[in-house]
């Protein structure tokens, strides 16, 4: 077992704040590949969808999605994002209709210069945005830029894109893991979300998920995954 000079926490730390023994139950190195492939093949499988059926999905699988997202790490344990969940049909078509504005201006007005355009012409999207009135849930991720504390002064956060990013991978994992589809769907830009939504000055939207079940027989762009002699360097 390894020794630490300067262990975690010290003596004066874990006087001055609680801490409690991480509950971790070990695992075997056969068990633990046997998981890692598993999971690696569940999310192998995961793809971005752009036509959502209607069909409902309840409440308490998108509590739970948002529960798991904020397991996330976050500088400082701030936590610094909120979810907002749609489901009311005349918030989406405002949304949709917001959204659509934007990025006409984007496509046809070319706010996008050409090189961008060249890059999504694979994918075939445009201002066209049916599914922000389809899908039964839209959820936006709003990072919060700073907080407030219990006398109402500021609270400064710390990390907080990075903290928000991790959380909204995590969300999209939880979804796909249940059986959900979704689309990290960023209009832009974004700030008509927080008109929208009424969101205080303090945070600032991320990023627009539709979440629900993809069209029966939808289909997604043929695309590969860059191997991963690509995306990793081991030292």
């Amino acid at each position: 077992m390894a020794t630490y000079e300067h262990p975690y926490p010290s003596p004066e730390l874990s006087a001055a704040h609680p801490f409690v023994v991480h509950a971790h139950e070990p695992v075997d190195d056969n068990t633990m590949r046997d998981r890692a492939l598993s999971f690696h093949a569940l999310m192998d499988g995961r793809r971005s969808v752009r036509m959502f059926d209607d069909r409902p999905v309840p409440r308490e699988l998108i509590e739970t999605a948002i529960c798991t997202a904020s397991t996330a790490p976050s500088g400082a344990h701030m936590q610094p994002w909120t979810f907002v969940a749609i489901s009311a049909p005349n918030v989406k078509q405002q949304i949709r209709e917001a959204a659509e504005e934007e990025e006409r201006t984007n496509y046809l007005d070319n706010r996008m210069n050409e090189e961008w355009q060249a890059a999504l012409a694979p994918l075939g999207t445009d201002h066209h945005k049916e599914f922000l009135e389809v899908a039964p849930w839209l959820v936006v991720l709003f990072e919060q830029r700073f907080g407030e504390t219990d006398d109402g002064s500021k609270k400064t956060h710390y990390y907080v894109k990075e903290s928000v990013g991790i959380a909204a991978g995590m969300f999209v994992t939880a979804l796909h893991q249940m059986g959900l589809a979704t689309l990290p769907h960023t209009p832009s830009p974004m700030r008509f979300l927080q008109r929208v939504l009424d969101r205080p000055e303090t945070e600032r939207p991320f990023v627009l998920f539709p979440v629900g079940h993809p069209l029966p027989g939808v289909q997604v762009p043929d695309l590969a995954r860059k191997p991963l002699d690509e995306v990793a360097v081991f030292l």
